[in-house]
Parts: structure tokens; C-alpha cells; sequence
């Protein structure tokens, strides 16, 4: 594991996608300064930020936690320019290249969470269970 938040390929591709997304809203009409623009702006904000503070929990289930919040986010992000696109107010130029930033986070957060989640059960198994067949047998 690295040791700060900067050195997390998820992190890093987070900051490269919020840079996109304020490009990208920079010439969104001036009446969605308070709507669209701001909504996607915080949500993709949030994905690196929750990334960086879950890496500055005590636990990794914490720390799994804060993850999966940034990957809600970057849902919520994902769903607010395909709403931005259908709206005009994005090229399909400038979708695809948003879209595929964002699935480039998704792919290695998921990756992320899923390490993180197997170190947590490798580090507190859950006790098995014996399943009972039916008649005792």
C-alpha cells in the first residue's frame, strides 16, 4: 500500500477528471452557474476528496467506506453529464472524453476497494457457518 493519498493511481485519475470537468463546464450557459454546473462540479470534487480522507482513516474499513462514497460520487457525476449532453450543453466530443475518465476512476477504484476489502476479511475472517441439511442428513 502507498503511503499517501497522492501516490493512488485512483486519486491521481480523480484530480485529472475534475480538471476535466471544469474545462469541459467552464462554457456551460451562465443560468446553470447554480444548477448543473455546480451539482457536477461538487460531485466530481467529492471523488478525489473522499479517496483522500478515507486513505487518512484509522481503519481500512473506514477507509472502504469513504472509497465507496467517492464511487456514489463519481456515479452522480457520470449521470450529470449524460443529463449536461442531452441538454446541448456538451459535445459529444466532450462527452465521451468525461465518460471515459470516469470509467478509467471507476475501473481502479473498484480495483482499489475490492484489495482493500479482501485485506480487511483477510485480517478478520468471519466465522463459518454450517448449513444444515434438511432431515439432519
Amino acid at each position: 500500500m502507498s503511503e499517501s493519498y497522492r501516490d493512488l493511481v485512483a486519486w491521481q485519475r480523480a484530480m485529472d477528471f475534475v480538471t476535466e470537468i471544469y474545462s469541459c463546464t467552464a462554457s456551460f450557459p451562465h443560468t446553470e452557474m447554480y444548477g448543473l454546473t455546480n451539482q457536477v462540479r461538487r460531485a466530481s470534487v467529492s471523488v478525489p476528496s473522499n479517496i483522500a480522507e478515507g486513505k487518512g482513516r484509522r481503519s481500512k474499513r473506514e477507509y472502504v467506506q469513504f472509497l465507496c462514497r467517492a464511487r456514489g460520487s463519481l456515479f452522480e457525476a457520470e449521470t450529470q453529464i449524460e443529463i449536461a449532453r442531452n441538454l446541448g450543453y456538451l459535445s459529444s466530443g466532450a462527452f465521451d472524453t468525461l465518460y471515459e475518465k470516469a470509467a478509467s476512476v471507476g475501473r481502479v477504484l473498484n480495483g482499489l476497494i475490492v484489495a482493500i476489502e479482501r485485506l480487511v476479511e483477510a485480517q478478520h475472517p468471519r466465522p463459518k457457518t454450517r448449513h444444515l441439511r434438511p432431515n439432519g442428513l
